[in-house]
């Protein structure tokens, strides 16, 4: 039974039942305390939990989940794989136990001419927790188990809990049995590799209290009973498609075939261990990226894009291993596509962009293999006679700062007999993980990283926006918090979080910075600084008490800066406009992929691999304007998310929007966007959109950023006033500015290269002087010299070169220095009866280049290197002169 035909009969099967379909949200997460959604259940965590209501009461999914945790793990076992999807049954007060049981015996063992998937009920075993009578007594009458195919097991495997005070209780497991030839008897307490886990029930029914892992007290039951199932998709594919793992199931071996062909191996084939395992590695990761992209994250060194970057080298370094060292990703992306678009068609309709993210990134990392050889070469060398052992932080600082994988690191090094401290490699990876964690919980609650304050205020209801009507409004003080406490009042200095019943000001999201403002009652005064939405449906306003006491409980009057708040209007409104006229111009594809606007400012990051040319640049910039200038109106409407869809409304990629979305209009069809923010009334109001720079910003993302309204027409004012100035200096009309600065730079070229080729002459005039003077070093002539500061490192190595030459047959070594555009640069040549003394040019100037602060190499004849530090020079060249001792007296 293919995957896709799996999905299709859950979710009809609990359609059927009852059930809301709810499509999966997606992979990234909108908890900032995770990067993706690592389980089926995360998106459902608000009405499990209680902290919202929700919309039904019965609920099913399948959802598309991520998790790297185990990512070393990947194709050695046939548990772990990173991209997988996870279907879900929920029930919100609704049915228990007994209705869960039942559901997930029907579902399983019906025949699959009735609605089913037809599994062997008599190969069917389940768990449940120690104490749990009522679910095995439940098994025994719905499914009629026997008492030894009902295993009893600890907290640790079969309860569940948020590992916070809330919501607890048992679960129960269902196991496959693949049969004798897969492991021992006993069921899944003696093995879980023949007895293979495919579901797991939660029963919560239980509010637990303070604790530390599973010691924790429990408070007694809940008022309303909830249910969170899963059946992992990819284990139940490959035990009803009769193969051994997920990675060989319909949605992943068309990739794993392809890339075994690229790399002529054969999967599964005699002595092929490591090669199936990088086979299996390329088959997730390839999939697990596709993914990824699909839903808006790019490539990049931090959170998101760091996981996606780190899959694809991990895929592109096993075909690399498997022998394929050229670009892979366009012979296995579209094996992937093709396989999963039955159940994601979002991943052929969008292919255009995801395969030139992904493609770009492999063009890339290919280059940092061969550059970051070299730079591994370099760190291999300076601790080869200090210990042998690479540090954690030097492992590191290739990884994080070059892009080199770790992996490849350890296995290069070994080759010349290096060691890795891999300890401290992973502890400064944890390091970073846990600031970019920290950094994302701070950003939402100004530094708290306990919400429960919040939560307690959230429980209370809503707050109510209102600030696209109004920027001032009256209304109540709901509570305050100071450092994630309640506190029951703020004094003349304090910085606290205020939440009110209802507020006209706009919460950062969506790219728009807050407004600002202030907040005032009786006796007291706030300034509003910050605006946050720290847990869904609570705005929280950091303030600083200006004058009086603030209380809970009072009326105060909440003004937004109109000034500001028009400010950011127009540059929310002027980043729709650059959108519209980028797709216009640059085609579909340069979908947004990120944005931040303020007032007189905004950033718009967005799909396209390639440089936009200043011609496409001022054709955007002037698509924008035209579109000020047309006076068209905005709108914002209301609607089902489906319906805004099907109406060609765009979405931010990576954005979790609820079934009613609202959706901003500029200009009808034009531009059309699922937006929260806040907008001008015409587009005329957004005045003038000066474009400051077009860049890019990592693989395949591209950013423009702009001047809007009054702080554009101050930077045209400034550029004229700058023109008027050059246009007196140089003494031309402005329009013949272009052309005596293009001639003026020419002159001045032509003066370098004329003083270039004088220090070239005067320093081979020099040359016989050089040879006179050079020391014998153990029977081989060293000639040395700094030649300051230098046009061009050319000059050195011409210098060398002749030096080399007129050395003859005489066993030499030539070290020649200097200084260009500030940065010390070394040549070093030798001689063939040198070389035959086993002298090496480019292990020298490695040596000395040390010296510089940097790196350098080339090959046995002629090397070249260079570093930071220009006083350096002197030791560097006696550092060459050291090696070449060393050398000569090892030899």
């Amino acid at each position: 039974m293919q995957t896709a035909e799996i999905r299709r009969r859950w979710l009809q099967f609990f359609s059927e039942r009852g059930h809301t379909v709810v499509p999966s949200a997606s992979l990234v997460s909108d908890d900032p305390s995770l990067l993706f959604n690592i389980a089926g259940m995360v998106p459902f965590i608000p009405y499990l939990t209680g902290r919202e209501t929700p919309p039904y009461t019965r609920a099913t999914s399948v959802q598309k989940c991520v998790r790297t945790l185990d990512i070393d793990e990947v194709g050695k076992t046939t548990r772990h794989g990173t991209f997988f999807q996870m279907n879900g049954n929920f029930s919100f007060g609704d049915y228990f136990k007994a209705g869960a049981i039942e559901y997930a015996w029907q579902f399983l063992t019906t025949p699959t001419s009735g609605g089913g998937l037809g599994f062997d009920p008599d190969r069917l075993w389940v768990t449940v927790y120690l104490d749990d009578d009522e679910a095995a007594e439940l098994w025994k009458k719905t499914a009629g188990l026997p008492d030894e195919r009902i295993q009893r097991r600890g907290m640790d495997d079969n309860y569940w809990d948020t590992g916070q005070p809330g919501p607890a209780g048992p679960c129960s497991e269902i196991y496959y049995d693949r049969g004798p030839e897969y492991g021992l008897e006993g069921g899944p307490i003696a093995d879980e590799d023949r007895y293979i886990e495919i579901w797991n029930l939660v029963f919560m029914q239980y509010q637990r209290g303070e604790g530390r892992g599973k010691d924790y007290p429990i408070l007694g039951e809940l008022a309303n009973k909830n249910i969170d199932t899963g059946m992992g998709m990819e284990r139940v594919a490959f035990l009803l498609q009769g193969v051994e793992n997920m990675y060989e199931i319909d949605e992943v071996r068309p990739v794993l075939d392809r890339a075994a062909e690229l790399a002529g191996v054969e999967y599964g084939g005699r002595e092929s261990h490591d090669d199936d395992v990088r086979l299996r590695v390329v088959a997730d990761h390839v999939r697990s990226a596709m993914m990824l992209i699909s839903d808006g994250v790019t490539p990049s060194n931090e959170g998101r894009g760091y996981v996606l970057r780190r899959l694809l080298r991990r895929a592109i370094r096993a075909m690399r291993l498997l022998g394929v060292h050229g670009e892979s990703l366009p012979e296995l992306l579209p094996r992937s596509r093709d396989a999963m678009k039955a159940s994601y068609p979002e991943v052929e309709t969008d292919f255009e962009r995801i395969s030139r993210i992904a493609y770009a990134e492999e063009r890339a990392f290919l280059r940092t293999l061969a550059s970051g050889t070299t730079l591994l070469s370099q760190e291999v060398d300076k601790v080869k006679g200090a210990g042998g052992r690479l540090s954690g932080r030097q492992a590191f600082t290739l990884h994080d700062t070059y892009g080199f994988p770790i992996d490849l690191t350890i296995e290069m090094a070994s080759e010349q007999g290096v060691t890795v401290d891999e300890e401290s490699f992973r502890a400064l990876m944890a390091e970073q993980r846990d600031r970019a964690q920290a950094d994302a919980r701070a950003k939402k609650t100004g530094g708290v990283t306990d919400t429960t304050a919040y939560r307690e205020l959230r429980d209370a209801g809503e707050t109510r926006f209102i600030g696209y009507e109004k920027l001032q409004s009256d209304s109540r003080v709901r509570g305050i918090v100071k450092n994630g406490h309640s506190a029951p009042v703020a004094l003349p200095g304090d910085q606290v979080d205020i939440v009110l019943e209802e507020t006209p000001f706009y919460a950062e999201s969506g790219g728009q910075r807050a407004d600002t403002g202030s907040i005032s009652g009786d006796g007291f005064t706030a300034k509003v600084l910050d605006v946050q939405r720290p847990i869904g449906g609570l705005i929280v306003h950091r303030v600083e008490v200006t004058d009086g006491e603030l209380q809970p409980g009072g009326t105060v009057l909440a003004s937004v800066d109109d000034d500001y708040r028009l400010g950011a209007c127009q540059a929310h409104s002027a980043t729709h406009l650059v959108h519209a006229a980028l797709r216009e111009l640059l085609g579909p594809g340069a979908v947004q992929a990120g944005s931040f606007n303020e007032a007189g400012y905004m950033r718009f990051d967005f799909s396209y691999n390639a440089q936009v040319s200043q011609s496409a640049r001022a054709e955007i910039e002037e698509a924008a304007n035209m579109a000020v200038r047309r006076d068209l109106a905005v709108s914002a409407e209301y609607m089902s998310l489906d319906a805004a869809r099907a109406s060609g409304a765009m979405a931010l990629f990576g954005e979790k929007y609820g079934e009613t979305v609202r959706v901003v209009d500029i200009g009808g069809p034009w531009s059309r966007e699922l937006c929260a923010g806040t907008h001008v009334a015409h587009s005329s109001q957004v005045g003038p959109i000066s474009v400051l720079s077009e860049s890019s910003i990592g693989s395949g993302v591209r950013r423009i950023e702009a001047s809007v309204g009054m702080e554009a027409f101050r930077h045209l004012a400034a550029e004229r006033a700058l023109v008027s100035s050059l246009s007196d200096i140089l003494k031309v009309p402005a329009a013949d500015m272009p052309g005596r600065v293009h001639n003026i730079l020419e002159r001045l070229k032509k003066a370098e290269r004329s003083i270039d080729e004088m220090r070239k002459k005067q320093a081979l005039a020099g040359a016989g002087s050089l040879i006179e003077s050079a020391r014998d070093i153990d029977g081989t002539a060293f000639v040395a010299t700094d030649l300051g500061d230098v046009g061009s490192v050319d000059e050195l190595r011409s210098l060398a070169t002749d030096l080399r030459a007129r050395l003859g047959e005489r066993s030499g070594v030539v070290a020649v220095a200097g200084v260009t555009k500030g940065r010390p640069v070394l040549v070093t040549a030798t001689t063939a009866s040198a070389r035959e003394r086993g002298l090496d040019a480019g292990a020298l100037v490695r040596t000395a280049s040390g010296v510089l602060g940097g790196g350098g190499g080339g090959k046995k004849d002629l090397a070249q290197g260079g570093g930071t530090d220009a006083s350096a020079v002197p030791a560097a060249l006696q550092a060459v002169a050291d090696g070449l001792s060393a050398n000569t007296a090892g030899a």
